[in-house]
Order: C-alpha cells, then sequence, then structure tokens
C-alpha cells in the first residue's frame, strides 16, 4: 500500500511595508519545504512563481498590488547585447567554483561590503555570521553555492569578488541571491556577469531556464532583469514571452530611471526574504 499524499499548507503573512513600491504593503503566501519530496515540491512551486527562502516557499499575495512578476530567461535562446558581451569579456579571467553550501567567513564580509554600498539600512544590514549561515545552509533541495575568484599569478584561485547561492531545479537554475565585490578598481559588471554565467551553465547543461525572481514595474532597482533577452513572465494565462518591441520599451524606460534615480540596473537588487525568515510562522 503506498503512502497518502501529503498536499502542503499555505499560509498569509500579515501585512509589511513594500520593500520596492513606496506607500504600498506586501503579503506573502509561504509554504514549508521539507521532506524526502521538498526537491519535487521546490520545483513545482518554481514553475508557478515561487521563491525560495531558507526552508519556506513564498510569493506575493498582496490584496491590491500586482506589480510583482516572476521572470526568466530562456537559456538556450539567449543572445548577449553589447554590454553584456563587453561584462563577459572584462570578467572572464574570473574561476568560478561551485560548492556545497555551507558559508565561510570569506563570503560573509564579502557580503558585508556589498551591502553596505549597495544597500546600506536595508533589511539585510543587520545580517550577523549566523544569519547568513542560515539563509546558505538551511535548504532542503539541490543547492549550492558559486564562487567567482580572480587567479593568482600562478593562474590559481584567488581573492573571492562574488558568489551566488543557487538552486537547481527540474527547469532551470533559480538564483536565490548573489551578491559581490561593491567597489572594485578595474572590474565592474561582476552582477551582469553572475547572471551571464548562469544563463551558460543552464545551456550547458541542458536546463531551459534561469529563474530571476521577481520584476517589479515601477521600481527603478528590479529593472536590470529586463535587459536579458529573451525573457519571460508568468502570467494568468502561464509563462509569455516579452515580444522583442515590448522588451525594447522596458529597457528605455529602465534607462530614463535610472538616470532620474541614480540607482544601478546590474542586479544589485534582488527580490526575496533573506534576513526576515521570522516572519513566516505557522498557525
Amino acid at each position: 500500500m503506498t503512502a497518502p499524499v501529503r498536499f502542503p499548507r499555505f499560509f498569509v503573512t500579515s501585512p509589511a511595508p513594500c520593500p520596492y513600491l513606496p506607500g504600498r504593503s506586501e503579503r506573502k503566501v509561504f509554504t514549508e519545504l521539507k521532506g524526502p519530496h521538498a526537491d519535487e515540491l521546490n520545483d513545482a512551486l518554481g514553475r508557478i512563481g515561487f521563491r525560495r527562502s531558507q526552508t519556506v516557499a513564498y510569493r506575493p499575495s498582496c490584496a491590491d498590488c500586482t506589480a510583482c512578476v516572476s521572470v526568466r530567461v530562456a537559456a538556450a535562446e539567449f543572445r548577449p547585447s553589447a554590454t553584456q558581451r563587453k561584462a563577459l569579456r572584462r570578467n572572464s579571467d574570473l574561476i568560478a567554483t561551485m560548492c556545497r553550501p555551507w558559508s565561510t567567513a570569506e563570503q560573509f564580509e564579502l557580503l558585508q561590503r556589498y551591502l553596505g554600498v549597495r544597500h546600506p539600512g536595508g533589511g539585510m544590514a543587520s545580517m550577523d555570521e549566523v544569519d547568513f549561515a542560515d539563509m546558505v545552509e538551511h535548504t532542503p533541495v539541490d543547492s549550492y553555492v558559486i564562487e567567482y575568484r580572480e587567479p593568482n599569478a600562478d593562474g590559481t584561485p584567488g581573492r573571492l569578488v562574488g558568489a551566488c547561492l543557487t538552486d537547481r531545479q527540474g527547469d532551470g537554475l533559480s538564483m536565490i541571491y548573489s551578491f559581490y565585490e561593491p567597489d572594485h578598481a578595474g572590474r565592474s559588471g561582476l552582477g551582469n556577469y553572475i547572471i551571464l554565467d548562469h544563463i551558460r551553465r543552464a545551456e550547458e547543461i541542458g536546463l531551459p531556464y534561469v529563474y530571476l525572481g521577481y520584476w517589479v514595474d515601477g521600481s527603478a532597482r528590479m529593472q536590470y532583469k529586463v535587459r536579458y533577452r529573451p525573457l519571460e513572465r508568468l502570467t494568468r494565462e502561464g509563462w509569455t514571452r516579452f515580444t522583442d518591441e515590448q522588451q525594447d520599451a522596458l529597457i528605455a524606460k529602465a534607462a530614463a530611471m535610472r538616470r532620474t534615480e541614480a540607482l544601478p540596473i546590474d542586479g544589485s537588487t534582488k527580490d526575496g526574504a533573506h534576513g526576515q525568515h521570522d516572519q513566516y510562522h505557522y498557525g
């Protein structure tokens, strides 16, 4: 006799200030990822717009707003733009290594520098080493950290300049959180490069998508995601691809927002709930 199927129980968080759009509040629907079928559940939920934070899968569930839209890049069809090709050339010397999801002091120090420049006073700024270890190590699914290091003179891996916590899902790579050296003299485009490297990796191992999380129309800090083509968004009718004309318009809009607000568009702001894990309460 087979064991009965256990359907996940879903819960909703209390309203909280929206981190992306001023004057709005957010709620999330979430469930716990646990047990022998956590990977399968995470895969299924990822395809309908959920994201993972430690042992929780969540997605926005706001009463009067649908600005947060799940997006993913079609890896096999991706063709880099001129700017993206420059980022690839500029950082092609980096040595990327897949590591088990185990936090290190070197990673934490890099994260602190990144947050101090890119997100001073943000929700993750108060993270300590224990919080960081929880973020990286508390995973019930197939996860790893990809480290990006500059080569030493003898070609061996040297200084850590970037890292990304990544989930391998059944149909793609999900970039949970990336961070990098924020003020690197002589090297730029690290945020772009990490995304581009994930697209390359997904194609090489035959996974069709790279999940970038949520694109938020109206939030200048989330517009970097529209620069990766072809980009698909999750709608009520399922996953739908942006047309070239739609992406051209979004890229132009992002450039205008960047000039107005002087905010980076290279992946420096992430969706997610890291550092806020205690907002999820079961009951």
